[in-house]
C-alpha cells in the first residue's frame, strides 16, 4: 500500500497578559491503511487517535520537547505501545510537560525511521530548541520542520528568535538543500514548498527578521502563529 502524509489541527488556548487566545497546531500522521508514525502530537489524542482510527501506531516523534509538540505524545503512543522519540538536548523541555516519564528514543543527526514504504531521515535543526529536529521524506517529497521553519519563515518562541544563528545555519545548511518542490509541514500554519522560502534568506540572514518595521506596532496587537505575542509573555514549556 502506498504511504500518504495526512494532517489533524489541534487547538488549545494560551492566557497572554490575562486575555486568552486560540492556539492551533499541526499533528501530521505518515503511514498507509495498516501502519502510521505520528509527528508532534499536541494536546488533543482523542482528535489525533480518531483520525489514525485502527490503524498500528510504531513510533511518536517529536521535532521539539515544547508543550505544542509533546502535548499528547504519551497518550497517543499508549494504546500500541509505540516508541516516544525526542532529542536528547530537549529533554528538559520534555520534563516540564511530562514529570513522570521520558521518551523511549534518543534521536540522532541521520537516524532513520520506517514506515509503510517509506523512511524518514532525522535532520538535526536546533534554533528555537537546542534539541530541535526535522524529519525529511525523500519518498513523499515532504520534510517536517516543527518550528525551524514555517509558511512565514522562521519560527519564534514568544515572538522571539531564542538563537537566531543557529537557525538560519540550520535552515540553510540542512533545509534549503533538500530539492525546491519539497513540501514543508510544519507545526504551525500552512503548507509550503522549499522553493516558495528559499528566495527570502538572503533577507533573513541580512537582518529582515529582526529589523522594526516603520509602522510596525500592529505586530503586537494580535497573537502569532505560536499563540503568543511580539511584546508577550513567552510560551514557557509549562504552558499548555
Amino acid at each position: 500500500m502506498t504511504a500518504r502524509i495526512e494532517r489533524v489541527v489541534t487547538e488549545g488556548v494560551v492566557d497572554i497578559d490575562g486575555t486568552e487566545h486560540k492556539v492551533e497546531n499541526n499533528t501530521w500522521i505518515v503511514g498507509d491503511d495498516e501502519e502510521v508514525i505520528i509527528v508532534d502530537p499536541s494536546r488533543d489524542a482523542e482528535k489525533i487517535m480518531e483520525k489514525v482510527g485502527e490503524r498500528e501506531v510504531l513510533a511518536v516523534i517529536c521535532t521539539a520537547g515544547l508543550p505544542d509538540h509533546v502535548g499528547a505524545a504519551i497518550e497517543v503512543a499508549s494504546r500500541d505501545e509505540a516508541i516516544v522519540a525526542l532529542h536528547p538536548k530537549d529533554k528538559p523541555l520534555w520534563r516540564e510537560t511530562w514529570t513522570e516519564t521520558w521518551p523511549d528514543i534518543d534521536m540522532e543527526d541521520d537516524g532513520i525511521f520506517e514506515v509503510a514504504d517509506v523512511q524518514l531521515d532525522v535532520m538535526e535543526t536546533p534554533g528555537v530548541t537546542p534539541g530541535g529536529v526535522s524529519l525529511y521524506c525523500e519518498a513523499l517529497s515532504a520534510v517536517f520542520t516543527g518550528k525551524a521553519l514555517q509558511a512565514d519563515g522562521p519560527g519564534k518562541l514568544g515572538g522571539e528568535y531564542p538563537a537566531l544563528a543557529d537557525q538560519l545555519t540550520s535552515i540553510g545548511g540542512r533545509l534549503f538543500t533538500l530539492p525546491l518542490d519539497t513540501r514543508v509541514l510544519a507545526v504551525h500554519g500552512d503548507e509550503v514548498s522549499i522553493g516558495d522560502l528559499e528566495p527570502h534568506f538572503d533577507d533573513w540572514v541580512s537582518g529582515s527578521l529582526t529589523r522594526v518595521d516603520a509602522g510596525g506596532e500592529d505586530e503586537d496587537e494580535g497573537p502569532l502563529p505560536d499563540g503568543t505575542k511580539v511584546s508577550g509573555i513567552k510560551l514557557t514549556p509549562g504552558d499548555k
